[in-house]
């Protein structure tokens, strides 16, 4: 098993439909081994419960460090069109640390494949966007080729995510999508990113399912992320900033 050090994509309270603060999710982090740990709440736009805007406006009083994580600030933000639009506006991404972009069924309308590659595409362009959420959804299909070779270019990573190999999990085909996927970021040598997706401080830095599939499928541990914070920075530069009084 790699050396897996962060979980970029977690839920608190604050999303509406998770069990936890962020000091809760960020001790359990720190428990489970973690050296970095980021807190990406629903942006606030057709996710039922989450947060106002004013929300990811406060983070300058969120400190940097705690309970000796690398402590990252983001958003989960939701793919709206076929443009790769998102639900949050450029002056408060500019605030974040980084921004996770995904698709959900309340926020996007399933268009043809060549629709929903398309607004994977377009949402790389947003240099807000780090990461790539849960490409895995069978409810919303796309031309893995096509993003796995994007991303490459675009600097993003996509996400391995471990709640989506969840049995009870409800996006279908997750598993097979993420083996295709994988192996079509082995072709390209595309980095990715194990995520948690956890909504609950058990499952904050658990990624054993992705584990397991990469185990299985072989997958270069040169091309996750998760293994050191200098592969981070070059996606995330936010993670090397120290605090101010520091």
């Amino acid at each position: 098993m790699i050396n897996d050090i962060m979980d970029l994509h977690t839920h608190t309270i604050v999303s509406g439909h998770a069990y936890n603060t962020l000091y809760e999710m960020a001790r359990a982090a720190a428990d489970h081994g973690m050296k970095v740990f980021g807190s990406t709440d629903h942006a606030p736009g057709g996710i039922q419960g989450t947060c106002n805007e004013v929300y990811f406006k406060n983070f300058k009083v969120i400190p940097k460090h705690l309970f000796g994580l690398r402590l990252l600030m983001g958003c989960e933000v939701d793919i709206i069109d076929y443009q790769g639009s998102v639900d949050l506006r450029e002056s408060t991404l500019s605030l974040l640390d980084y921004a996770i972009a995904s698709i959900h069924p309340q926020c996007y309308t399933c268009g043809t494949i060549a629709q929903n590659t398309a607004a994977y595409l377009g949402v790389l362009k947003n240099p807000h966007v780090k990461i790539i959420g849960h490409p895995d959804d069978g409810r919303f299909p796309y031309d893995h080729d096509t993003l796995a070779a994007a991303a490459k270019e675009h600097h993003v990573l996509l996400e391995l995510n471990n709640s989506s190999l969840h049995p009870t999990d409800g996006r279908p085909h997750a598993i097979e999508n993420c083996r295709d996927l994988l192996e079509r970021c082995m072709h390209y040598k595309t980095p990715i990113i194990l995520d948690s997706d956890a909504h609950i401080a058990e499952d904050a830095g658990n990624h054993r399912r992705a584990h397991k599939l990469l185990q299985e499928l072989n997958f270069p541990e040169e091309l996750v992320v998760n293994t050191s914070i200098e592969k981070l920075a070059a996606y995330i530069p936010a993670v090397l900033k120290q605090d101010e009084e520091e």
